[in-house]
């Protein structure tokens, strides 16, 4: 059993974490809210409702913000619609109290991402969303903007998960390089390994079918984040398909999603994290940063061909991207040791061996 001295916390070692008080919930954990390397965080019972997204800044609690920018307070005890275009800050049912060699870092889950829900992390003094520094003790809150489909949630929905980190874990370059060579980490012939990751492309090939992405619908109905299955994908999404061009031009302000060209790896005694590309490059952004689990698209975790699913989004001008084009990279990180259970087949993953893919709320 490898042990570092550096790196993520695996699940056992979340758990632990609860055992010592460094991880508090106002109540007991879902049976499968600790992931292969990150905690599902929870929505409490009260949602704010506020002017704008603020970063609360040195020495101030949230709460103390709260005071002065909440519109109105909604009940979510019992499921509540949380509307497209407003900003509400929940707190959350888990808080810290980490010793001073942890810290942490929060990104929204895949199937949050995937509706277009736009979370953030925030910690009392934050400067940064999504960081937790090393050592904090305090409440989490999260902030929840719906930017495409109007959601209903409640106590318990988990829309966003935490990453726990030991000391410098990712991968240098020549790291990164040296794994690849080893383990083949996205399935391209030439891997371009820069700016600290490993790159990913679109694929607008459109396969058998044509399918090449969706588009997200405008006045559709609500999604309710907690339910499987239950909505039709027409009444939410526009199929797109190629025409022979593999290519396509990305309207303003519009929601896509669309699918790396490589199938991606993650080795269990490793963690990924997708990283926004580089605006210089394009008016155009993979929307969220993504965690990839340890045992992602692992032959042994059933998951042979797992690619990434993008969010991508274009701003203020009309974008052409291009089948092959660079969209995002992948940075990687050392585990702390291998988890207990890899994502897919220990876990019954949803998105392990997945090809394009709506979230799990669409039949």
């Amino acid at each position: 059993m490898m042990t570092r001295d550096s790196g993520i916390l695996a699940d056992s070692d979340i758990a632990a974490l609860f055992e010592t008080g460094a991880l508090m919930s106002a109540r007991a954990l879902d049976h499968d809210q600790i992931q292969p390397a990150s905690l599902d965080l929870r929505l409490s019972s009260k949602a704010y409702r506020v002017r704008a997204s603020f970063m609360p800044g040195p020495n101030t609690p949230v709460a103390k913000k709260l005071e002065r920018l909440k519109l109105h307070e909604i009940d979510l005890s019992e499921g509540a619609v949380l509307e497209t275009g407003c900003v509400y800050i929940v707190p959350l049912l888990e808080a810290l109290a980490l010793p001073q060699e942890l810290s942490a870092s929060a990104n929204p889950k895949s199937s949050t991402g995937r509706l277009d829900i736009f979370t953030r992390v925030i910690t009392d003094s934050a400067q940064e969303f999504d960081k937790v520094p090393a050592g904090y003790h305090g409440p989490l809150y999260l902030e929840v903007s719906p930017r495409t489909f109007p959601i209903v949630a409640r106590t318990g929905s988990r829309l966003s998960q935490i990453r726990f980190r030991k000391g410098g874990a990712q991968l240098n370059e020549a790291e990164l390089s040296a794994l690849h060579t080893a383990e083949t980490l996205v399935a391209s012939a030439t891997p371009n390994v820069s700016n600290g990751g490993i790159a990913l492309s679109i694929d607008l090939s459109g396969g058998e079918n044509g399918l090449i992405g969706y588009r997200g619908k405008h006045h559709t109905s609500v999604v309710d984040v907690d339910k499987r299955a239950q909505h039709d994908v027409l009444d939410f999404w526009e199929p797109i398909y190629d025409r022979g061009h593999r290519e396509l031009v990305l309207d303003p302000d519009e929601f896509y999603i669309l699918v790396s060209q490589e199938a991606v790896h993650v080795p269990p005694l490793y963690a990924a994290e997708m990283t926004p590309f580089d605006p210089l490059v394009g008016e155009f952004r993979v929307h969220y940063a993504g965690f990839f689990d340890p045992g992602f698209g692992n032959v042994s975790a059933g998951g042979q061909g797992s690619r990434a699913v993008l969010e991508v989004r274009s701003h203020e001008v009309p974008f052409i991207l291009e089948h092959g084009q660079i969209v995002g990279r992948l940075i990687y990180e050392h585990m702390l040791k291998r988890p207990k259970a890899l994502y897919g087949s220990d876990l019954g993953s949803h998105y392990q061996a997945q090809g394009l893919k709506l979230s799990k709320h669409f039949r």
